[in-house]
């Protein structure tokens, strides 16, 4: 009988489903008999319980301690036994390895050897390693050598000490309940587990809203607490982050002002970094969220903000510490009627002019797009027009905006486009993965970021597929060229075993499923169109009218925001030409992001040859019989996944078809009505 947490999904991807192929099991007992690992430490006494653990779950023994010279597996850092030298491993001339960088090396009936230039390395070749077993892969002969493109691999947490999750739909916080730490940190080590299997190094773990609750986190009475939690994650490699609060020297410090340039606000900053680095040695730094969404920031004081994220730099910086600042700056209090003002050029108006004069420990968050994690969206200009300045690609792990986990949305395919961007910053091939990891514009620093989806539901997620996500972002952290649809098959294999139905099937509806949620909600780019505050299913003009610069101008003749520089705000200038000549071009826009940038007839014809009141027709009464068609193909995995986990998701798919037609409904009728042109084929619209 399988054990409860495994029936819940738990344990997720790391499962370590017993081997059932008996020769490939047969093989991997012999190649895996033995295990030496030179040294001790938190992390490498992390790696060996890994190994350990999982080669008992897949092959029903564990492997014998022996010694270096007799073990079947070696692994550990360079040099810590003659078995891993560099020179031996990487060749003569030596492969080039980052600090996580690892190799995994096997001749013909030699030992397995797991070996990296860190402690951290060594951790991620082993669990590099049993995922091969998980996969199914041949260990006869290895020849692995991998680096991670982004030195910063981080995960947001958005939580609240009051236990709260903003845009949390998993449960609740797994770090905090009712204004204090929870006591029991068991969880928070398996999760340190999960993010260490795909590579992340990093992980703040409040809201970037910070509350006054959540401001004392740097206080001496709280970094007792925040000293445990770090210890937990770091035997798995991770640092800890803290989002911090801009106005804490008024609020937490007693200080008349939190000016940047005020030499006393300076001081104590420098003294609460001092602080926290005596309880937390390897603290990775702060996040800030500073003016804007109401937040306190340095234009309070007429200051910019290289002033603020340099002051608070210069705070970390002997300790090597990193300001994460994010670019999720703009007018929240727009005039609806003012249609010149676009938030869309926001983030790139504040930070351009600003490049090159912060610290070379800043790095600036810039979300995928310039709006806010819509279903579809251009990428952000900023990526790729901040050449001197360190940044992060920040994603959205959290469905805030593509089904709030109660419907599939395997996001991966639409950060994937993200990541292959061509900027055209240095000319044909300037990707925009390469200019977050600091390679495009040769930075220190540089990497991707995302907001959690996890909470305590039992399943981390709530929607148990929605776990494809969170495995998904880590690994396009450590290597944004890894295909959508290879990582799919990894996380179903590792997830649910090797059925092959099981892999076709689910594989597919991932594969599908941000098309299909696409289809059925706002169309051509446009984004938005959800209820305000909760932003959970549809509502054409929820934010039609309000302050926040989430408009789609759609009248009796047409829809779309006009972002031209020939006759709108302007916003296609931001990108490097050719991208901003095919933005600029009504012809030469894609389909997908037409009303993104350009205002059009309900009767202009797309690219497809259709009317675009005739796609949004199309489009969604498509997108309703798909979404019920994910129902019928989960249905038909009873029995070949967890019973609970079949149950779990087979409610989110049924509720899922359910409201896509009620975002069909209201999408078509509200067109319908608006426009005046009926449906060519006839259907029903109300």
């Amino acid at each position: 009988m399988q054990d409860l947490t495994y029936e819940e999904g738990y344990a997720c991807w790391l499962r370590y489903h017993a081997v059932e192929d008996e020769p490939l099991r047969q093989s991997y007992l012999r190649a895996c008999a033995s295990i030496a690992m030179p040294g001790a430490s938190t992390v490498l006494d992390a790696a060996r319980r890994e190994l350990s653990d999982g080669l008992r779950a897949m092959l029903g023994t564990a492997p014998a301690p022996a010694s270096a010279e007799d073990a079947s597996i070696v692994a550990g850092v360079f040099g810590s036994d003659p078995r891993l030298g560099a020179k031996s491993l990487t060749g003569a001339e030596g492969v080039r390895l980052d600090e996580d960088g690892f190799v995994i090396r096997r001749s013909i009936d030699g030992p397995i050897v797991l070996a990296a230039n860190t402690e951290r390395g060594v951790l991620y070749a082993a669990f590099r390693f049993l995922k091969l077993l998980q996969t199914g892969a041949s260990i006869e002969r290895l020849d692995v050598t991998d680096s991670p493109a982004n030195r910063l691999r981080m995960i947001n947490h958005w939580d609240n000490m009051d236990g709260s999750i903003e845009r949390g739909y998993a449960g609740r916080s797994i770090f905090f309940r009712d204004g204090r730490f929870v006591e029991h940190l068991s969880r928070i080590r398996d999760y340190a587990r999960l993010l260490a299997s795909v590579g992340l190094n990093a992980v703040s773990i409040n809201n970037v809203n910070v509350h006054a609750a959540e401001t004392r986190l740097i206080a001496e009475d709280l970094l007792p607490d925040v000293a445990r939690v770090a210890d937990v994650f770091r035997a798995y490699g991770v640092r800890l982050f803290l989002s911090v609060n801009y106005a804490a020297p008024i609020e937490l410090g007693g200080l008349a002002t939190a000016d940047p340039l005020d030499p006393e606000v300076a001081e104590w900053w420098a003294e609460r970094a001092e602080t926290i680095y005596r309880y937390v040695p390897d603290f990775g730094g702060f996040v800030v969220k500073a003016d804007s969404e109401f937040r306190p920031g340095p234009f309070t004081y007429g200051r910019n903000h290289a002033d603020g994220a340099n002051m608070l730099a210069d705070a970390l910086a002997p300790h090597g510490g990193i300001v994460v600042w994010r670019c999720f700056v703009y007018n929240c209090l727009q005039d609806w009627r003012d249609r010149k003002t676009d938030r869309a050029r926001a983030a790139y108006d504040h930070f351009k002019p600003l490049d090159g004069r912060f610290r070379d420990n800043v790095a600036l968050q810039i979300k995928n797009g310039p709006m806010d994690f819509q279903v579809r969206e251009p990428v952000s200009p900023l990526l790729g027009g901040m050449t001197n300045t360190n940044q992060l690609m920040e994603l959205q792990i959290t469905q805030e905006y593509t089904g709030q986990q109660r419907h599939l949305c395997y996001l991966v395919p639409q950060w994937k486009e993200a990541l292959d961007f061509d900027t055209y910053a240095r000319g044909e091939g300037s990707l925009a993965s390469e200019a977050a990891s600091g390679a495009l514009f040769d930075r220190l620093i540089g990497g991707l970021a995302a907001v959690s989806n996890i909470g305590d539901d039992p399943n981390w997620t709530g929607h148990p597929l929605a776990q494809a996500n969170f495995y998904g972002f880590g690994r396009l952290a450590w290597d944004p060229r890894a295909a959508a649809d290879d990582i799919a098959r990894e996380w179903i294999r590792m997830t649910f075993g090797g059925d092959p139905q099981v892999i076709r099937v689910v594989s597919d509806m991932l594969l599908q499923s941000w098309d299909i949620y696409e289809s059925y909600t706002a169309p051509l780019g446009v984004g938005w169109m959800v209820n305000p505050n909760h932003h959970y299913g549809p509502n054409v003009d929820g934010y039609e009218y309000a302050k926040w610069g989430t408009y789609h101008f759609a009248d009796r003749q047409g829809i779309g925001v006009d972002r031209t520089v020939a006759s709108g705000t302007g916003y296609t200038s931001q990108y490097h030409s050719p991208r901003s000549d095919r933005y600029e071009s009504l012809s030469a826009c894609p389909d997908e992001l037409l009303l993104f940038f350009h205002h059009v007839p309900y009767t202009h014809l797309l690219a497809s040859g259709k009317s675009v009141i005739q796609h949004i027709y199309d489009s969604h009464f498509e997108g309703a019989d798909r979404a019920a068609e994910l129902l019928a193909r989960w249905d038909s995995l009873q029995g070949a996944v967890p019973e609970a986990t079949f149950r779990e998701a087979r409610e989110r798919f049924v509720h899922q078809a359910e409201h896509a037609k009620e975002w069909r409904d209201q999408i078509n009728t509200y067109f319908y009505r608006k426009s005046g042109i009926p449906d060519a084929h006839g259907r029903t619209i109300y």
